[in-house]
């Protein structure tokens, strides 16, 4: 079967071309090392989670000095993290950092299967398959976008997603190696960010290009097909940025729900709260803030006025104030009230 002679030639390919092209990243070994220190595969899984490679890597470096270990980690003070991820957004990863921290510090380390590491918070099927295989070189099958593309074109695999997800997923389980198995993990994600890319991949530099079906029938661009997706709601809202030369009003959003936990300014009506303004005023318009959510696109009305004789939220001296540790929604309000 041709998917078997494929199964048999990929992995002998792709290790080869990483041992030479593999990306230089801040949270990887070089190629052929193993094991990886599995603290670092598991903060650069979680942080990459819905984020972009080149967003992850200054946080990365910067949560590594701060807590060089799952164990300082574990003891950081929960506000210090999630200022230091502020920016970084899907704020429950944050909090679900914190936790599994702990637990894997209270345990003395973490489990070295991807069963014990689906059983900690935040690590779902294919975080855990990509430390299993990275971290442990674990013969686990990691699909990610990447690998998925890879996969699309590698078998010509025509049904759209998300239906051919099980389908993808199954081919990948035939190309993973038992020798390697991490690196063979990160030789397909790096195909797929460099070459295999989702417009005008490089196949005339590719590897597999002798064994990719779309290439040969002309519709590598096209793979993976996808569903078309529905337009994103709108929601709107208001925001209250209480300031004057000394003081400025924060509040602390609840721990679930959306940007939960983080610091930022009074808000409501887009998060499903109908909650009054925090003093009297009087309210200046400053002008409407848009942001993008996964499932909403927000436009959200800044409104700018004295502290004095509030009722939400506390007062924090603005000598201290960072508008560095507030989530991007909230540094793009504080922009435009500031301006």
């Amino acid at each position: 079967m041709r998917e078997t002679a494929v199964s048999d030639e990929v992995a002998p390919r792709l290790l080869g071309w990483y041992d030479r092209h593999a990306r230089v990243l801040p949270w990887r070994a070089p190629p052929g090392t193993s094991p990886m220190d599995p603290y670092r595969v598991w903060l650069s899984e979680i942080m990459l989670q819905q984020t972009t490679v080149a967003a992850v890597k200054s946080y990365f470096e910067r949560f590594t000095a701060l807590w060089p270990s799952v164990q300082s980690l574990a003891a950081a003070d929960e506000a210090q993290v999630m200022a230091e991820w502020a920016g970084l957004g899907y704020y429950a990863r944050a909090r679900n950092l914190i936790a599994c921290a702990r637990m894997v510090a209270a345990a003395g380390g973490f489990p070295d299967t991807r069963e014990g590491l689906a059983a900690l918070p935040g690590v779902g099927p294919y975080t855990s398959a990509a430390i299993a295989a990275i971290a442990f070189d674990r013969p686990e099958t990691v699909v990610d976008g990447n690998v998925e593309r890879v996969v699309a074109r590698l078998f010509a695999i025509q049904t759209p997603l998300p239906a051919a997800r099980r389908e993808l997923t199954g081919l990948a389980a035939t190309l993973t190696p038992t020798e390697r198995p991490g690196d063979f993990a990160q030789a397909t994600m790096d195909l797929g960010a460099t070459i295999c890319t989702p417009r005008n991949p490089a196949c005339g530099i590719c590897p597999l290009i002798d064994l990719c079906a779309a290439r040969a029938e002309g519709i590598a661009p096209e793979l993976p097909r996808k569903v078309p997706k529905p337009a994103k709601p709108i929601r709107t809202g208001t925001v209250w940025v209480a300031m004057d030369e000394g003081t400025v009003l924060l509040e602390r959003r609840p721990a679930r729900g959306l940007l939960g936990g983080t610091l930022g300014f009074p808000t409501t009506g887009w998060d499903g709260t109908d909650l009054p303004a925090p003093g009297p005023g009087p309210w200046t318009d400053r002008g409407e803030v848009r942001h993008v959510f996964t499932h909403f696109d927000l436009r959200l009305r800044v409104l700018t006025g004295p502290p004095a004789g509030t009722t939400r939220g506390e007062q924090t001296s603005r000598a201290s104030f960072d508008p560095n540790a507030l989530p991007g929604l909230m540094r793009k309000v504080w922009a435009l009230a500031t301006r």
